[in-house]
């Protein structure tokens, strides 16, 4: 009489574990792929705001705010002085823990910069952390439009489109 096979044969092991092997490295780059888009989604919103107030300052006055402010991470949230208040904040903006500074600076009045400042070792070692990103706002007509300015310890233009998708 024949004995009925029990367990599986190590042939048939080698194989799952060959699978497992290739989905987990096509599965891990993406995953931290998509970590550092969602830490730079959270300093994209966080952006939103001033964007929305200096965009509505413009169209009320027909010139950006004159001065500069910054923003760091470890102040605490605070009634807004210079120009985040003249922009209508009533706080100074929240950053979070991927950026260590944001830098308002409207001296031009016929356009706005916005620098951010990556903190270190908070979104990907020697790509992105201590790297600096520059939106510059400008206006026509009615409208501010919004646009990655790389240039000089800015962040690359591969990798604003990448991560930014500016």
């Amino acid at each position: 009489m024949k004995q009925i096979q029990k367990g599986f044969t190590l042939i048939e092991l080698m194989i799952v574990v060959a699978i497992i092997g290739i989905l987990a490295a096509v599965a891990i780059p993406a995953y931290q792929d998509y970590v550092i888009k969602a830490k730079l989604s959270k300093v994209q919103s966080t952006l939103d705001p001033v964007k929305l107030a200096l965009a509505m300052y413009y169209q009320e006055n027909g010139s950006f705010p004159a001065g500069t402010e910054t923003a760091l991470t470890v102040q605490a949230a605070s009634a807004a002085n210079g120009l985040f208040s003249s922009i209508g904040l009533a706080n100074t903006p929240t950053l979070p823990a991927e950026v260590s500074t944001l830098v308002v600076d409207g001296t031009a009045l016929s356009s706005v910069t916005l620098t951010l400042t990556v903190g270190a070792g908070k979104i990907k070692a020697n790509t992105i952390d201590n790297l600096k990103v520059q939106i510059g706002g400008s206006a026509t007509g009615t409208a501010v439009t919004w646009a990655c300015i790389p240039a000089g310890t800015t962040i690359t233009e591969s990798l604003a489109l990448k991560y930014f998708g500016c």
